[in-house]
């Protein structure tokens, strides 16, 4: 019996038998004691080991699977045992760790650069705010990094993984399709809520936690969100992709992805209206109009300044399509007079009276479940900020709020000079162009929504922005590629009428 153990033990590996056992025992403790959640994360354990070791070898897959997460982290029928933010930061702190093992083959050179040192300070200032005591509550490091690594760190993280690892002009246009896929499911997602209805995971929330926004007018207009976490976060990050879709399809040189791209703007277009997002409309337009600076073609300024100063002209001053509820919630955006925005105005103003005492914000960690009722600022940690921005100055002050703005104007300005004047490509700076407009339309909408730091929006757009530095890097290898493309694409035409013209000297000879 023993030597049978003995050979058993063996062939597995004796010590994993042990440590198996060992995890077996201690995940019985934990359901008995701690509950289903730590038998959970107990029993995923080896499978997190195996997923660490084949990481090694298959990096490109970790940092897919990272994009994926990332999209699909808010589904209302996944539920986790932890933190919603903890898959998509783990797997970002895998990548960064696996790069380190590589140092030397690591080119930082792509990293040095003005966004870098933009986001550091960033981190800096959000770290300092440990010491922020203005609500007398004392310090709370857990609390504070809680909130620092969401306000602060995953930018710089999103920069971080995306400069590494957007390595070669062909891993960008794989990534570029995996993003395209990944917004089209979530426009598919949307119709498939409009017509053949929610999952009963879907339809507890809208009815319970998101009945007072998404159920309007009586029950008879409803904001469909996807599979995002709300119809504003949504609404805002499709009207983005869209921007940044069609000016990759406008400016693309082979034609599979040119008509690939701009279907997937268009139909994020079409996604957009039923998320009943108002501010998404004027997100859509600025991208675009950000793009008629940054094409450097006549031929496109004017014809998108037509049409775009139609359209506003169609939304602000006339009731064209009002027959839809969607449309005509769209166009409030431009009613000075709508009594949404008249109540963010009214809630600005009280927080300016409180905001004058606390230069450095209330705290990173201080919210509603923490601030008695008795507390000078608890009126400041329950009232909706319905705004990124108003969020970010009520938490880190006037001082906060001001850097980040500074940072954010170096960061897409830094961006956008490399767009203009440091990629020949016409198509790359196509690339550039539309990260840059769809960052505009992003900051747009997190200066009218609390929708910046959303999931999937922050790495999305964040590291999109990061990819443009790294365009001047790319160009050599991307011309290279695209024109290997154009000459098989050329042959193919060739071909093709070769095939026509033999087509037709038989018909005749007949």
């Amino acid at each position: 019996m023993t030597n049978s153990f003995r050979t058993i033990s063996g062939n597995l590996g004796g010590g994993r038998v042990v440590v198996l056992f060992l995890l077996f025992l201690l995940a019985m403790y934990e359901l008995v004691t701690a509950g289903f959640n730590a038998f959970a994360i107990i029993c995923l354990l080896p499978i997190g080991v195996l997923f660490v070791i084949t990481s090694f070898k298959q990096r490109m897959f970790t940092f897919w699977l990272l994009c994926i997460v990332n999209y699909l982290i808010q589904l209302k029928d996944l539920t986790l045992p932890l933190p919603m933010s903890i898959p998509n930061e783990m797997l970002e702190i895998l990548l960064l760790a696996l790069a380190l093992i590589d140092i030397k083959d690591l080119k930082m050179e792509r990293t040095l650069n003005i966004m870098l040192a933009c986001l550091l300070v960033w981190c800096s200032y959000c770290t300092l705010e440990i010491i922020n005591n203005t609500c007398n509550l004392g310090i709370d490091i857990g609390g504070w990094y809680t909130s620092a690594r969401m306000m602060a760190f995953q930018l710089l993280y999103a920069f971080l993984v995306f400069s590494i690892y957007i390595s070669t002009p062909q891993i960008l246009i794989k990534y570029l399709y995996l993003w395209a896929s990944l917004a089209l499911l979530a426009v598919f997602w949307v119709w498939k809520q409009q017509n053949i209805g929610f999952t009963d995971a879907e339809n507890h929330w809208i009815q319970t936690r998101g009945r007072l926004t998404h159920i309007l007018q009586g029950g008879t207009l409803i904001r469909y969100f996807s599979i995002y976490s709300d119809a504003a976060s949504y609404g805002i990050g499709i009207a983005s992709t869209a921007v940044a879709f069609v000016i990759f399809g406008i400016t693309s040189k082979i034609k599979k992805y040119r008509y690939f791209f701009l279907i997937t703007g268009l139909a994020c277009i079409w996604g957009m209206f039923p998320s009943g997002t108002r501010t998404a409309t004027a997100c859509l337009g600025a991208g675009f109009m950000a793009y008629i600076f940054l094409s450097k073609s006549v031929k496109i300024a004017v014809p998108f300044s037509i049409f775009f100063g139609i359209s506003f002209f169609i939304l602000a001053f006339t009731n064209i399509g009002d027959g839809n509820q969607q449309i005509r919630r769209m166009r409030s955006a431009f009613d000075p007079n709508d009594a949404s925005a008249n109540v963010r105005a009214i809630n600005q103003a009280a927080m300016k009276r409180y905001m004058k005492e606390a230069p450095w914000g209330i705290g990173m960690h201080i919210g509603y479940d923490n601030v008695p009722a008795n507390n000078k600022y608890a009126f400041m940690s329950t009232i909706p900020p319905d705004s990124e921005y108003v969020f970010i100055w009520i938490h880190t002050g006037e001082i906060g709020i001001t850097v980040f703005i500074i940072i954010t104007i170096i960061m897409l300005l830094g961006a956008c000079w490399i767009v203009l004047f440091r990629i020949n490509s016409p198509s790359l700076r196509g690339i550039g162009a539309g990260f840059c407009c769809a960052f505009v339309s992003m900051q747009l909408g997190g200066y009218g929504n609390q929708v910046l730091m959303q999931f999937p929006n922050c790495l999305v757009f964040y590291g999109g922005l990061s990819i443009v530095y790294i365009l001047p890097f790319l160009e050599k290898g991307w011309v290279e590629h695209e024109e290997k493309l154009i000459a098989l694409q050329e042959e193919k035409k060739r071909l093709k009428l070769e095939a026509q013209k033999n087509k037709r000297v038989k018909s005749s000879f007949f």
